[in-house]
């Protein structure tokens, strides 16, 4: 395969995913009321079966529950700076050696891993069975999460390939 062809076929997932995050930080950004109740409800807990044994994990504060949104925006925002930076250092690297152009994967491959961390770990892992949102038939965002994690994860892997 033509080494250009591969780098920027790279590329271009690494750009797709830093949009994908440009665009959830800016909504979450300006539309804060979109996306906040589902974090609310999640925390709370209050849409789940209600198993006291687990009720435990809820998390009502306000405060908190704020807090806890404002670090996924956060999240969001990092991810999207470091994934537009790795778009840079890729795209400046596209005809170089490869040694050069490995060497300038890290910044994508670290926001890529951020990305993992927010929905794999964040999302499916900690919301879906921390705070036990996949019980709930309202605020369960498992699946779309799942659907984020596969976006990331297969961008990761392309992107380190063996391959130049």
């Amino acid at each position: 395969m033509d080494v250009l062809v591969l780098r920027l076929s790279r590329l271009a997932g690494v750009v797709t995913v830093a949009l994908f995050f440009t665009l959830v930080a800016l909504g979450n950004l300006t539309d804060p009321g979109g996306n906040w109740p589902f974090v609310q409800h999640v925390l709370a807990m209050d849409t789940t079966f209600g198993d006291s044994q687990l009720m435990w994990r809820a998390i009502t504060d306000p405060w908190l529950q704020r807090l806890a949104f404002g670090l996924i925006i956060l999240l969001q925002v990092v991810t999207a700076i470091v994934l537009w930076i790795g778009v840079v250092r890729l795209g400046r690297t596209l005809r170089a050696d490869r040694p050069t152009h490995l060497a300038a994967r890290s910044w994508a491959i670290a926001g890529l891993t951020l990305g993992l961390l927010l929905y794999g770990l964040g999302f499916i892992v900690i919301g879906g069975e921390w705070f036990a949102m996949w019980q709930s038939q309202t605020w369960n965002g498992q699946d779309k999460a799942a659907i984020f994690v596969l976006l990331i994860g297969l961008t990761l892997l392309h992107l380190t390939g063996l391959e130049n």
